[in-house]
């Protein structure tokens, strides 16, 4: 690393610093302005935040890693955290999320199951999952950031410059985790600070930071990847097909992907139920939450992937690199630092890692306002101080910031490798969830009492499978969702039905599909009443399935150019332009006019 690197990653700190403190007095207004921005932030601001958030350092050296092991077969794996999220929210759950409108995805449960003893039961399980989720999403990047920051931040020279063997000795034994409490310090600073209004609007400066570094490494990788390295790649590297089995992995580090369809099966199905489910127990359903109307959010909706693009092409270009051009590699999670220490020249390296780290800090930023908003508006404000006023709660919310960021670190310490903690928070946290969120969207009779004992049930086993970790996740994953399903439905059926006032008022609202038909029949919605809010069941499932093809098209095309697969990414640049030109009269045509907004309000 050059002085000039230094100084370009020290200037992007301060920026986002300075638009922390600056945001400081506008957020701290109330709770509503704290965590959703007093809904005033642009569409496709919030598009950039919610994407960007995706685009985190730790997943992007995770994705690269898998790349690195399986070539483009890996992108079968990105199917277990719904990496097709945007086809779902951009029809219509961006839509059925804001008409909800309410301040958390907890919340959400009162408005669902009634402010009764089942609806409260739901609300804190779920504001209690999110917890969860987002403290070991921040162990998680904790894990990730300090084994990319040990690449470039010589703490261990650092150390000789001390007198203090303590310092010398932490330095040395303890390099990543310093570096990583470092970072994660500065970003909690400006999070706690500005609330949402920080976080978005830095999340679009380092939107630009991070397309521009993106492209400068996919260029940078096309033109070293000469057909003479390429020709040296596994065979079928850049196959999509599935294999059964990869027999080569048998017996070595990636034995746990030998049984490669049996994998693929849990990881699409699992993909699948995640985005049925609608904006999990994080970041993204704020960014909805917070959109001005519901015409908006399908707007963020769309937008949401378009951003992420640029990540997939770097992705890639980096893998190669490192395939092509470094030998030795012991640790698959620092490809990518190796390949941008070896490949960028002085400058251009700067950038580039300070896009990166504008990665992280936005996807941290995110996890964390979100998180912290659960902890205040779900569980401290009904439990400890319903008559809080909001300069109060604003200041709690700057303690309860913290106190997550501290939890998140306490796991992050514990974790072996990034792998270890991803795999466990996707498909075995993650697998008792989801049953229980897709029910709630789609089954009228689920009710809080069925919501709650189905996803605590399954969480349970989730914590039993940690003394498990060899067990495959084609066993884990469906016995702890089946698990799940059996709870939610048995306990909602022989325990009262919601209200059936809270179920027609939800209804009438939120405008859902699915096993609603009773219910539909009590609202007695008028003709133009229906024609304002209804979604068509077969219109939404080719409008899935289009935007689906558009997405995955966008992503695969830069990735097969950047490899000199040109004929491949012409192929998928071709599907993706067909699917958006049939999306422009099948989905867009069927957005809620501007002027019928405040009616779904």
């Amino acid at each position: 690393m050059s002085l000039i690197d230094y100084v370009i990653i020290l200037l992007y700190f301060a920026i986002v610093i300075g638009l922390g403190f600056w945001y400081q007095k506008r957020a701290s207004e109330n709770l509503r302005a704290y965590f959703l921005g007093g809904k005033g932030i642009h569409w496709l601001a919030l598009a950039m935040s919610g994407s960007v958030s995706n685009f985190d350092i730790t997943g992007t050296m995770w994705i690269i890693s898998i790349l690195y092991v399986l070539g483009m077969k890996s992108m079968w794996h990105h199917w277990m955290w719904g990496f097709l999220m945007g086809a779902f929210f951009m029809v219509y759950m961006g839509k059925w999320v804001r008409r909800s409108n309410v301040m958390t995805a907890a919340e959400w449960m009162q408005t669902r199951f009634g402010s009764g003893p089942a609806g409260k039961l739901a609300r804190t399980t779920s504001a209690l999952i999110a917890v969860l989720f987002t403290a070991c999403f921040i162990g998680y990047a904790y894990k990730g950031i300090g084994k990319f920051a040990t690449v470039y931040i010589p703490l261990e020279t650092l150390a000789q410059y001390t007198s203090s063997l303590w310092l010398q000795h932490i330095f040395t034994a303890h390099e990543p985790d310093c570096l990583a409490v470092l970072i994660i310090g500065v970003t909690t600073l400006y999070v706690v600070l500005g609330g949402l209004y920080s976080v978005v609007v830095t999340d679009v400066v380092q939107t630009i930071i991070l397309t521009i570094g993106s492209i400068l490494v996919a260029c940078i990788a096309w033109y070293h990847l000469t057909p003479e390295l390429m020709s040296g790649l596994p065979e079928n590297w850049s196959s999509l097909s599935v294999p059964w089995r990869i027999e080569e992995f048998a017996g070595t580090d990636n034995a746990h992907f030998e049984l490669f369809g049996a994998l693929v099966i849990v990881w699409v199905v699992k993909g699948l139920l995640l985005n049925l489910g609608g904006p999990a127990q994080m970041y993204d359903a704020q960014r909805f939450l917070a959109a001005r109307s519901p015409r908006d959010a399908a707007k963020v909706g769309a937008a949401w992937s378009l951003f992420l693009i640029v990540r997939w092409a770097m992705a890639i270009g980096i893998a190669l690199l490192a395939l092509t051009g470094i030998t030795g590699v012991t640790d698959s999670e620092k490809v990518m630092p190796l390949v941008l220490l070896k490949f960028l020249p002085a400058g251009l390296r700067g950038i580039v890692i300070a896009g990166l780290l504008a990665a992280f800090m936005s996807t941290f930023s995110s996890t964390v306002n979100s998180g912290a908003s659960f902890i205040v508006r779900d569980l401290w404000q009904p439990y400890f101080r319903p008559d809080a006023g909001e300069k109060q709660a604003v200041r709690f919310s700057y303690i309860a910031t913290i106190l997550l960021v501290l939890i998140g670190l306490g796991i992050g310490t514990q974790a072996a490798s990034i792998a270890q903690i991803w795999d466990w928070m996707m498909m075995a946290l993650g697998a008792g969830v989801v049953v229980p969120n897709v029910l709630r969207w789609y089954w009228w009779r689920m009710n809080g009492w069925g919501y709650a004992c189905g996803t605590l049930g399954g969480i349970l086993l989730s914590l039993v499978a940690l003394f498990f970790p060899n067990t495959p996740i084609y066993y884990m994953f469906p016995l702890i969702c089946g698990a799940s399903l059996i709870a939610s439905i048995a306990v909602s059926r022989v325990t009262r039905a919601t209200d059936d006032e809270i179920l027609v008022c939800f209804y009438k609202s939120v405008r859902p599909f699915g096993l609603w038909k009773p219910i539909a029949a009590k609202a007695d919605l008028s003709e133009k009443e229906l024609s304002a809010g209804s979604e068509s069941m077969s219109r939404t499932i080719i409008n899935v399935l289009l935007a689906m093809l558009a997405i995955t098209g966008l992503y695969l095309f830069p990735m097969y150019l950047v490899g000199h697969w040109y004929l491949n990414s012409a192929i998928w640049l071709i599907l993706a332009i067909a699917a958006v030109f049939a999306l422009k009269y099948t989905w867009y045509q069927f957005l809620p006019a501007p002027d019928k907004n405040a009616d779904l309000h």
